[in-house]
């Protein structure tokens, strides 16, 4: 139950029956009208913006049509108590208390749908994410990025949609042959005794790469050390299964599993490469040609070399973008268009990519892949996950490591667990930068939003087991005949943003709206039962060790609510704190 989506079908309904009439007219399309959350200050239930989309047409101020609207508005629905109309022409609906309890009785009775969207078309989604190159753990950098896309998938998967998790794997090119030398290396440390070449800037030095080498080891017992050419190819591929199985590991922590793993060297070994190529050959979108210096590059530095470039400016690229390497190798481009188009050929409705903080420039050319391969602007859609600033005492954190230069996953779950780490990710939109400061984490407060939110959920199981009911199973209560107090309004006005809440972060793909949400809910809950301190007619067990059955239908609504926007996060609901 939608409250807002219903009023508006109940808006265009009464300016539908009026134009009939002849007492109003109406343009062809009624796209532009909205109900609304009203700002607080208004302290009204429901907002529309009607009487602006129509005042041109009908040759009215927009405070005048207000007002007729108004009267057919409330003459066409009983539960409406008051309707206020503010500047310059917003009508603002105010509920009687019987709306809020027919609303709450309707919301359990489909407690398994409520916040679902039933009434929008359903697409299936591919979600590529994290996709970290297969030579080490994950680190703070991948974690958030990691969080973003599980919990898209979570959203849209809630919503009824289908959603296809993916991790592409950059196992093909010069960082991979680093890689690989590196566990090489540390195999030569391990059997001769040889000190590892820590000033190779090339190699990856970190001690993680002992245990990809013993463990090689166990299964790849007659390595010949004397020639790394020679046993590149199989150690190449048992380094990167080492890789992977740690950076599984990592994502498992997390509560992430992807759907798929694809690997780039398949794709190139598959001649995938070539074929995509050739494809955007025949449509033009390829020619041989020669790239100027990047702005501020030191053109002496620069080489002007002939090579294969695909026309990214006709898509709205500042320059076009090279396809192969100077040794006829492709580039990572290349491998990337590739694998879209294999994405492409799977017939998903829209393919989301979520790139890190990093990769915010190689948006464009992409797209610009994608929009020539598909002849659509909207088929890719591009998420970004800026960086993290972790934060102790009020001053940068570095946590000891044995990982190399940087904070692994393992690292910050072993300090601040599962829950706070992806919740705490979550509680700031993607694309600004987020301190993740580990004192309010561990903070047993409001400032700690993650405490507050599983306290609310935390109390209200105590009640039901302090009543020995279970507060999973259905509430049966043939009669709904409460009215409820403003206190418990304003908590069922904010229930019934829940759906929303999903509707909005579903189609802007913007997660973090939910532990926003599940914050302000538990705010109003903790603000009601405080008031219980000092009313008893507040509290929720009376002094006959009971509770009302309008409390216990308010308390079970909440719980559900939360349970099912942390469900949604990825973080767990504890009966007990």
């Amino acid at each position: 139950m939608n409250i807002f989506n219903d009023y508006l079908e109940k808006i265009k309904e009464t300016i539908l029956n009026l134009s009939q009439k002849g007492e109003l007219i109406l343009p062809d399309q009624l796209d532009g009208i909205t109900a609304e959350i009203p700002p607080s200050k208004f302290n009204s239930d429901i907002s529309t913006n009607v009487a602006m989309v129509l005042s041109k047409i009908n040759k009215k101020t927009p405070a005048d049509l207000a007002q007729i609207l108004s009267e057919a508005l409330k003459e066409n629905d009983k539960l409406i108590e008051n309707i206020s109309i503010v500047k310059p022409g917003f009508i603002n609906i105010s509920f009687k208390p019987i709306f809020w309890t027919n609303f709450i009785s309707e919301i359990l009775k489909n407690s398994q749908t409520f916040g679902i969207n039933l009434k929008e078309k359903k697409n299936n989604y591919l979600i590529e994410f994290v996709s970290a190159n297969p030579t080490g753990p994950l680190h703070v950098g991948h974690c958030r990025g990691a969080i973003l896309g599980d919990v898209i998938a979570n959203v849209l998967l809630f919503n009824k949609h289908k959603v296809t998790k993916e991790y592409y794997v950059n196992d093909y090119g010069n960082q991979i042959l680093n890689f690989t030398k590196s566990v090489y290396f540390r195999i030569r440390e391990i059997k001769l005794n040889e000190p590892f070449p820590i000033d190779n800037e090339d190699l990856y030095p970190g001690d993680y790469l002992i245990d990809f080498a013993k463990n090689i080891l166990v299964s790849y017992k007659d390595i010949d050390l004397k020639n790394f050419d020679k046993i590149s190819e199989k150690l190449t591929i048992l380094s990167i299964e080492e890789a992977l199985k740690l950076i599984k590991q990592n994502l498992n922590s997390l509560g992430i599993v992807h759907d798929n793993f694809v690997s780039e060297k398949k794709l190139v070994i598959n001649q995938e490469v070539k074929k995509v190529i050739d494809h955007l050959k025949k449509d033009n979108f390829i020619y041989k040609g020669k790239i100027k210096a990047p702005t501020g590059e030191n053109t002496n530095d620069w080489t002007e070399r002939e090579q294969l470039l695909f026309r990214s400016t006709d898509f709205g690229d500042d320059k076009d973008r090279a396809l192969q390497k100077s040794d006829g190798s492709w580039t990572y481009f290349a491998s990337d268009v590739a694998y879209h188009k294999n994405k492409l050929d799977r017939k998903f409705d829209y393919l989301i990519n979520i790139l890190g903080a990093d990769h915010t420039g190689y948006i464009k050319r992409i797209s610009s892949s994608v929009e020539a391969l598909s002849k659509s602007k909207d088929k890719l859609i591009c998420k970004t996950s800026q960086l993290v600033k972790l934060i102790k005492d009020k001053k940068p954190f570095k946590m000891s490591k044995r990982k190399g230069d940087y904070i692994t996953v393992n690292d910050l779950i072993k300090e601040v667990g599962k829950d706070a780490t992806r919740f705490i990710m979550l509680n700031r939109s993607s694309d600004v930068e987020l301190d993740f400061d580990f004192d309010n984490v561990i903070e047993k407060s409001k400032d700690n939003p993650l405490y507050y939110v599983q306290y609310c959920y935390a109390r209200i199981s105590s009640v039901f087991r302090h009543l020995e009911k279970d507060l999973n199973s259905k509430i049966e209560i043939s009669n709904y005949k409460f009215e409820y107090s403003k206190d418990e309004i304003n908590i069922l006005k904010k229930i019934s943003e829940w759906p929303k809440c999903i509707d909005i972060s579903s189609t802007k793909l913007e997660p973090h709206r939910i532990p926003v949400y599940l914050y302000d809910l538990a705010s109003l809950f903790h603000s009601y039962w405080n008031l219980g301190k000092d009313n008893p007619e507040k509290r929720f067990i009376n002094e006959n060790k009971k509770i009302d059955d309008d409390k216990l239908i308010l308390l079970k609504a909440i719980s559900n609510t939360i349970k099912t926007g942390m469900n949604i996060l990825g973080v767990s609901v504890p009966d007990k704190m």
